[in-house]
This record gives C-alpha cells, sequence and structure tokens, in this order.
C-alpha cells in the first residue's frame, strides 16, 4: 500500500471517529449522513470564513488586489483565497466521509462538483457584489449572510447531482431520491 493511501485511511478512520463520538447527541435529530454534512460542512465553511476574515483584512488589507492583466475589489479577491483552499478539503470529505454511497466514478464526481461549487461561487459573488457595493454593507458579515444560501443551494446539489446514490442506498440512509 503507499504512503498516501496509507495517509488516506488514516485521515479518514480519525474523522470518521471524531464525527461518531458526537453522533449520539445529534442522533435523534438528523440521520447520520445529514450529521456527517453538517459536521463536515460547518468546519469547511468555518475555514472558509476565517480564511475569507484574514484575506480580506490582512493579505489585501482592504485593498484591490491588482494582478496586471485583472484587478480584484478586496472582498473578491478574498472569496478566490478560500475558495482555493477548501474546494479540495469540501471535494475529500464529500467523497470519502459524507456521499460515499455513490455509484459515480471519481472524475464525474469531481467535474459534478465543480460545477456545483461554481454555482456556489457565483451566489457568492453576485450577493458579495449586491451587499458590500450596493449596499454598503461590510464583506465579513456580508460573507456569512450569503454563506447561508450558498449551505442550502450546495447541500441539495451535492447530494442529488454530484454524488448521487442509488435510490436503494438513499432509502437505507434515511433520504428518498
Amino acid at each position: 500500500m503507499t504512503l498516501m493511501r496509507q495517509v488516506h485511511y488514516k485521515v479518514r478512520s480519525n474523522i470518521f471517529k471524531l464525527l461518531d463520538f458526537f453522533y449520539p447527541l445529534f442522533k435523534r435529530f438528523m440521520p447520520l449522513q445529514t450529521y456527517h454534512y453538517a459536521a463536515c460542512g460547518g468546519t469547511n465553511t468555518a475555514m472558509s470564513l476565517l480564511l475569507y476574515f484574514l484575506s480580506y483584512n490582512y493579505l489585501f488589507k482592504r485593498e484591490i488586489a491588482d494582478l496586471g492583466f485583472i484587478a480584484f475589489e478586496p472582498h473578491i479577491a478574498a472569496l478566490f483565497v478560500a475558495f482555493a483552499f477548501t474546494f479540495p478539503v469540501g471535494f475529500y470529505l464529500s467523497m470519502y466521509v459524507i456521499f460515499k454511497g455513490s455509484y459515480l466514478k471519481r472524475r464525474v464526481q469531481l467535474f459534478r462538483y465543480l460545477l456545483v461549487i461554481i454555482g456556489c461561487m457565483i451566489i457568492n459573488y453576485i450577493f458579495l457584489k449586491i451587499f458590500v457595493e450596493s449596499l454598503g454593507w461590510y464583506p465579513t458579515p456580508s460573507q456569512m449572510i450569503t454563506t447561508g444560501f450558498v449551505i442550502i443551494f450546495n447541500y441539495f446539489s451535492q447530494r442529488f447531482f454530484s454524488f448521487r446514490s442509488e435510490k436503494k442506498a438513499a432509502a437505507e440512509q434515511g433520504f428518498e431520491s
């Protein structure tokens, strides 16, 4: 077994141990897959918000990010920085922890995941433009509000499109397709 595969199995095993430790607290409120989505998605979202805040305030120092051939408002540049980190983490968690019963090939899952995330980025971009530039709201709270809309879109898109599973498996996990 390769070193990368060993690392993958160890990381995945530790994630499940941590999730399973806390699941009894939530068992009566939600099925296991929903709990996994909430826990993993919540962690990835918190990381995204932290990266957004740090990028906006300290990396870009609230100034326009000029790349020479294109310039970004700092709140949009921070969105891209957060995306660069949370995209691979989110895909890994979705594929190996949350929606592990999918019958789709990995490359199909990755492509569909990318399409959904592009949709999320478009929603994020539009809401940030409205909240920050049109309404004059502060960027970090605007990103937090936008995240609520994105989470709803993301969950249903990932569940029923990117990591679709067979109806029998979905029913066993507490979901009807």
